[in-house]
């Protein structure tokens, strides 16, 4: 098993959805978030046995890199300075992200979210894709 493990998922990254509610009360995951779940579980499933791993019991550290495309409308100068960092993106929320990751990989990669015992999420502009990286603590 290797030291840390990457999953990488193209496309513009998705925060979790608010819940909704059946007319009986029921709450529910919206289609898009369960959707976008389903895709980084696919990848991290796949990165997994490539890569060795197991599912653990341990405490891990979860890095999460959430890449937006840049608008096509926006200036030149606007786009420079996207790439630049100098602007960042706004929604989905930050913490909208972390749940989406933090939920899809419950049961995959570790057996429950509360195991993960550092956190760190980080949203630019590029290539849209999402990078998980995990490591045992």
């Amino acid at each position: 098993m290797s030291d840390a493990l990457h999953i990488v998922v193209p496309g513009q990254p998705v925060g979790k959805g608010r819940p909704r509610f059946t007319r009986q009360g029921r709450a529910y995951t919206p289609a898009k978030t369960k959707v976008y779940e389903e895709l980084i579980a696919g990848f991290a499933r796949r990165e997994m046995e490539v890569a060795g791993w197991d599912r653990t019991p341990l405490p891990v550290k979860l890095h999460i890199l959430a890449q937006f495309e840049i608008p096509k409308s926006w200036t030149k100068t606007k786009k420079s300075q996207a790439l630049l960092g100098e602007i960042t993106p706004g929604r989905p929320d930050i913490d909208n992200i972390a749940k989406a990751v933090l939920d899809a990989l419950n049961g995959i990669v570790y057996d429950d979210d509360a195991q993960v015992a550092q956190l760190m999420v980080k949203k630019v502009y590029g290539q849209p894709l999402l990078v998980a990286t995990i490591e045992l603590l």
